[in-house]
């Protein structure tokens, strides 16, 4: 199996030594699974301060990264065939469960350029595939969105979580969120675990999850949901090209979601 590379570039390297100590990610990276780099753009830098910002043009508040440093050190990396080069930025299309698949299986090496200040020369911009964001807010830097997203693809690769069953039927992996766990006791201060799954029939339990996942999904993230129907909706008309273009199989009574008894 070969190792999937991961590359940094960022003004802080060391915010991302924690990866080293983090559960299943520390042992992927330690063990060869994923092999990460830092690149500081200061290193890059041919004056006595090792200056990576300046004053935008144009005036205006804050200071921009300058080209030249990320420029440099993005052409020291050395480059795979199967490589993405990522940009941190709020300017992005926010990161999902899909991307992080994605990212996994058809590449085997990330670039994540990370910016701070008041923003990047627009040149950098051009070093980019994509341009990505964790949500709609904005960071002092891209180092958080930049490890969110190294913990989120290397936990998918294989080797670094023990059941990849775990992998397919947690949330978002095919939209809907995660079903309900519950484990001993039984009865914990009059809450109890639903009776099916203390019956044992796996056909029911496994409906029984499918139904949870479905309400829980509708009721808590009901975009989510109505991509989920049309995506259902998709995969039955190819199997069934006569099956019609409505949503009443999916959305007749009988299908509903039912709810848990005690938690919303």
């Amino acid at each position: 199996m070969s190792t999937y590379k991961i590359d940094v570039i960022t003004l802080t390297p060391t915010a991302f030594s924690g990866l080293n100590e983090l559960g299943v990610i520390g042992r992927a990276l330690s063990s060869g699974i994923a092999d990460l780099n830092l690149y500081n753009p200061r290193n890059f830098t041919d004056d006595n301060y090792h200056k990576v910002d300046d004053e935008p043009y144009g005036g205006g508040v804050g200071m921009v990264l300058k080209p030249e440093p990320f420029f440099d050190a993005f052409d020291s990396i050395p480059t795979s065939s199967k490589r993405r080069v990522l940009m941190m930025t709020p300017q992005g299309d926010q990161v999902l469960q899909e991307d992080l698949w994605r990212w996994s299986k058809e590449y085997d090496q990330l670039v994540l350029i990370c910016g701070q200040y008041e923003g990047f020369d627009e040149r950098i911009r051009t070093l980019a595939d994509e341009e990505v964001s964790i949500g709609d807010f904005v960071l002092t830097g891209g180092e958080l969105p930049a490890m969110t997203i190294i913990n989120g693809v290397i936990r998918l690769l294989p080797g670094t979580i023990g059941s990849a069953e775990s992998l397919v039927e947690e949330s978002h992996s095919d939209l809907l969120l995660e079903h309900p766990h519950y484990t001993r006791p039984a009865k914990f201060r009059d809450l109890e675990v639903p009776e099916v799954l203390r019956k044992g029939n796996h056909a029911e339990i496994s409906y029984w999850r499918q139904e949870q996942r479905e309400f829980r999904t509708k009721s808590r993230r009901p975009e989510l949901y109505e991509r989920w129907i049309q995506k259902e909706l998709l995969a039955r008309s190819k199997v069934d090209p006569y099956s019609g273009n409505n949503l009443d199989f999916l959305l007749r009574k009988d299908h509903d979601p039912i709810e848990d008894p005690w938690w919303d």
